[in-house]
């Protein structure tokens, strides 16, 4: 059988062209394959590349899994207003204070800092 080049499947993303794909920055994409979200390659000369298949795959889950992402936004978001703390609430859901305030800045209307 003659060879017919790489499938697509086959075809190594650069993070630029991944981080498109998720809608994230490529810092995201690379925090995600260090925590081992994503699985990674690395060229010869050290950069990192993703399997198109791979990443195909894990965009595909991720709307899958949109809903319960939404329902866990809206719950982040119902928690502040019931008057818990932005600290408590991004402990509760396991990320970052700094992303939680990000986060709920863009969905309500945050609370006054202490006259800050």
């Amino acid at each position: 059988m003659p060879y017919s080049g790489p499938s697509p499947d086959d075809d190594l993303l650069r993070p630029r062209e991944v981080a498109e794909m998720f809608g994230v920055r490529t810092t995201t994409i690379a925090r995600w394959a260090r925590e081992g979200i994503l699985a990674s390659l690395f060229t010869p000369g050290g950069h990192r590349r993703y399997r198109r298949a791979d990443i195909v795959a894990a965009v595909a889950s991720q709307s899958t899994g949109s809903n319960d992402q939404q329902q866990r936004e809206q719950d982040a978001v119902r928690l502040y207003e019931q008057g818990w703390p932005i600290r408590r609430v991004a402990e509760e859901f396991g990320v970052s204070y700094s992303a939680m305030r990000r986060y709920l800045m863009k969905n309500t209307t945050l609370r006054n800092r202490g006259g800050r």
